[in-house]
């Protein structure tokens, strides 16, 4: 029998090319539906990682560009619960890691819609590896349009990052968005949405 090649997340990427304009347009029923393709598909975030040709060390995290990575949260035991594959936007370089919006908080509608809102801060409309977002927590703390980047704030130590970082390029953005790979730890998704929708409408 034929060795069957896997898929490479280049090949994922392709296969389901999500732009912005038409994710943040899209009804419920669209989103069900995408996510569900891509659930069938078995992509999880150790898939990603593992089939990721490119990746960042973790000294040259840039703020304003998307990364996924596996994690290991130091406060576990006292955490009601943490992502162990975080997608996200740093926007500030701390001395033992950085701070940044990780977007699986988020559902996947609200993720969309956030990094829609998110794009003024866009360094270009290149949509390549050169595109970052030039943000900080002071550019958008307390502006109604941005409330939905609240619960997604999160601190990350370098010393807690269990591999190399998977930058997602731009053009890749919208994709990376719908891509069911949280692994939340101590509660599922459900839960964990439903505590961030809450957050946002206090």
């Amino acid at each position: 029998m034929a060795n069957i090649k896997q898929p490479t997340m280049l090949d994922v990427f392709e296969k389901n090319k999500y732009s912005l304009p038409q994710a943040t347009k899209a009804s419920k029923s669209w989103f069900d539906q995408q996510i569900l393709q891509l659930h069938n598909q078995h992509i999880t975030g150790g898939y990603v990682l593992k089939n990721s040709p490119q990746f960042t060390s973790i000294g040259k995290i840039m703020p304003g560009k998307l990364y996924l990575y596996r994690y290991d949260a130091k406060h576990k035991s006292s955490l009601p619960y943490w992502d162990m594959f975080p997608l996200v936007f740093p926007y500030e370089k701390t001395k033992d890691g950085f701070i940044g919006l990780n977007f699986h908080y988020l559902p996947y509608q609200l993720r969309i819609k956030l990094l829609d809102k998110m794009m003024i801060f866009a360094t270009n409309r290149n949509m390549d590896e050169t595109t970052r977002l030039k943000y900080s927590w002071q550019l958008i703390s307390g502006i109604s349009k941005f409330k939905f980047a609240e619960p997604c704030i999160h601190r990350y130590l370098n010393s807690h990052i269990r591999t190399q970082c998977r930058e997602i390029t731009a053009n890749n953005w919208a994709t990376a968005m719908l891509l069911p790979v949280e692994g939340f730890v101590g509660a599922n998704k459900a839960k964990v949405w439903q505590d961030s929708k809450r957050s946002i409408n206090t």
